[in-house]
């Protein structure tokens, strides 16, 4: 029990910083976004969205710039970044499960990747490690995906911003070289984390 108390002590130890508490407000407004979305208050969803992904890419900046890289944080960050990642595919697959053709189910093959990385951090937390830090392809792929599928919900088929302005619905066939990019690079990034994971396997058995 002390030991568990230990690393409650030192996973609270500096938490409270400003990367941390953009990642508080970035759970908080799942709920809020998916919520707006069910009741077809799209353009309201899609501004949370856009918030939601700017605090995603600048609260490591902020920490890594500002000496506030916490141990709270290194697990907070992929936590909160998962659980909208998630939420956003489940939206696209809510808009578009009367869609023709296989998209829809491409999106269901993000639910398997963050599946697999929240079983893997999972596994290294119920032995006393960290989940491995994002390396370049994680990054590059969230960056990606909050991309490709926000500009899906604002103008793809019934868009949020279809008809305002100048924005017209995306064709069909960017729509679907936009998923088929982002689930590669999904995978991408889960294959890179694999030799950490295993390497911190390996030195939990030999410890």
């Amino acid at each position: 029990m002390s030991k568990l108390n230990e690393n409650i002590k030192d996973l609270f130890t500096n938490w409270n910083t400003i990367p941390n508490w953009l990642c508080f407000l970035r759970i908080a407004l799942i709920p809020v976004f998916s919520v707006l979305f069910i009741k077809e208050q799209y353009i309201a969803a899609f501004i949370l969205m856009i918030i939601a992904a700017v605090t995603d890419l600048i609260d490591g900046k902020i920490a890594r710039k500002f000496n506030m890289i916490s141990n709270l944080g290194k697990i907070l960050d992929p936590i909160a970044d998962k659980l909208s990642q998630i939420a956003i595919v489940i939206i696209l697959i809510v808009k578009f499960w009367s869609f023709e053709g296989p998209l829809k189910y491409l999106f269901f093959l993000f639910i398997i990747k963050e599946g697999i990385m929240v079983i893997a951090g999972a596994a290294l937390l119920a032995k006393g490690m960290r989940p491995v830090a994002a390396e370049m392809w994680g990054k590059v792929a969230t960056t990606v995906f909050y991309i490709f599928m926000i500009a899906i919900i604002a103008i793809g088929p019934n868009g949020a911003l279809v008809g305002v302005a100048f924005f017209k619905a995306l064709p069909d066939g960017i729509i679907y070289a936009m998923v088929i990019i982002s689930v590669i690079l999904a995978f991408v990034s889960l294959f890179g984390y694999a030799p950490g994971f295993i390497r911190q396997i390996k030195e939990n058995k030999n410890k």
